[in-house]
């Protein structure tokens, strides 16, 4: 071996505890404490809000935001932090963050799901840098005691919201404007 791919050797191998160190945050405590958030709110989701067992069943995957706080008085903003998960399985983890502007006082937290009914609209998902809400999402909307109304063509529909959870003083929840983003947390 020659000094120069000696040293070369001695200097990757002392730098190798530091990288590893380093981590892409997926074991780290923050991101185990969203998955058990996740964990929990899926079991809440399956428990109060039927049909969305089916949903999660169909769904290419589904993004968890297992809590949302809400709140304005005049300028209102939303925050929260979440997993997508495919197969059950997290592969990311994401941010939401809106803000509106208007008639509101109060504040709320709730929780969301978002389920990627194809192929396209999941991968349309991952590959953004910042994906928002838009129209293309149907809300499906659960009438205390009853089911969501899934039918076949509700299953055709490529991203599906559910809320849920809903606790505070802003009557209603609306993703409206709520911008998602991949984080490392």
């Amino acid at each position: 071996m020659t000094q120069f791919s000696r040293r070369n050797f001695v200097v990757g191998a002392a730098a190798l505890p530091l990288v590893a160190a380093c981590g892409n945050g997926v074991n780290s405590r923050a991101s185990q404490r969203i998955d058990a958030r996740v964990d929990a709110a899926v079991d809440f989701m399956y428990d109060e809000v039927p049909g969305t067992q089916e949903l999660a069943f169909n769904a290419a995957g589904m993004l968890v935001m297992p809590l949302i706080t809400e709140a304005g008085f005049g300028l209102g903003g939303s925050f929260g932090r979440g997993a997508l998960r495919i197969n059950g399985a997290t592969v990311d983890f994401y941010s939401a963050v809106a803000g509106s502007f208007g008639l509101q006082i109060g504040a709320q937290q709730y929780a969301h799901t978002l389920f990627f009914m194809t192929q396209d609209s999941l991968s349309e998902f991952r590959s953004s840098n910042g994906w928002a809400v838009g129209a293309d999402v149907r809300y499906a909307i659960n009438t205390r005691g009853g089911s969501l109304g899934i039918d076949s063509n509700t299953l055709t529909d490529p991203v599906i919201a559910v809320v849920y959870g809903q606790a505070g003083l802003i009557a209603g929840a609306s993703l409206e404007g709520m911008r998602y983003t991949r984080i490392i947390p």
